[in-house]
């Protein structure tokens, strides 16, 4: 893990967003771990730092594509943050059509055709990718790849591939909790606990 992504790691613990204890998760398991990413909205240093490091992973992949899209509610304001870091036009999936105006599912301007870079806080499963990834599709744009600031390592990668999307992330979950270890934020136990736990899960 390179010097920017360790200090990436410890500011998101830092600020709250890697919490840890009993959390009950969408899919109704009782996790050891919590990552709330939303709170980034009030911390914009660290948002910055977010969109750096998301923009340098786009770089080293060498990722082409026309726009941004990202997943509304977490994955909006890190979406907007890699907009302005990197120049790129950005687009979003609404949850619900409006019924009132234009009644778009996504906002933004596009064009049928284009290839669109999805952009999201992490990924665990990758249903919410699937359902983001649909309005999309049917509108004509391509997706290819997504970009993730944490991969929980749970299946995501797997599942995105399966359906011909790569997944890229900035953090495994393993790289940040080796880096929380290593700046003396968590227990190596603790750290082993979390990991028996996602391999069990």
């Amino acid at each position: 893990m390179n010097n920017s992504a360790f200090q990436l790691a410890t500011a998101l613990f830092d600020i709250g967003c890697v919490q840890f204890g009993q959390f009950k998760l969408k899919s109704g398991l009782i996790s050891p771990i919590y990552i709330d990413l939303r709170l980034l909205v009030s911390w914009p240093a660290v948002l910055s730092q977010v969109a750096r490091a998301m923009a340098a992973r786009i770089d080293d992949r060498r990722i082409t594509f026309d726009r941004l899209a990202a997943i509304p509610y977490a994955g909006l304001p890190i979406g907007v943050a890699v907009a302005l870091e990197t120049g790129r036009p950005l687009i979003y999936p609404r949850k619900e059509a409006k019924e009132y105006g234009t009644a778009r599912l996504i906002e933004g301007e596009y064009k049928a055709g284009e290839t669109v870079l999805l952009v999201d806080d992490l990924i665990t499963k990758g249903t919410s990718k699937f359902e983001a990834l649909a309005p999309l599709l049917d509108a004509g744009l391509v997706v290819r790849e997504v970009l993730v600031l944490i991969d929980r390592e749970q299946g995501g990668a797997s599942e995105l591939a399966a359906r011909g999307v790569t997944l890229h992330a900035v953090l495994s979950l393993s790289d940040l909790l080796g880096a929380l270890v290593q700046a003396g934020r968590l227990s190596a136990s603790r750290r082993d606990e979390v990991l028996a736990w996602l391999r069990a899960n």
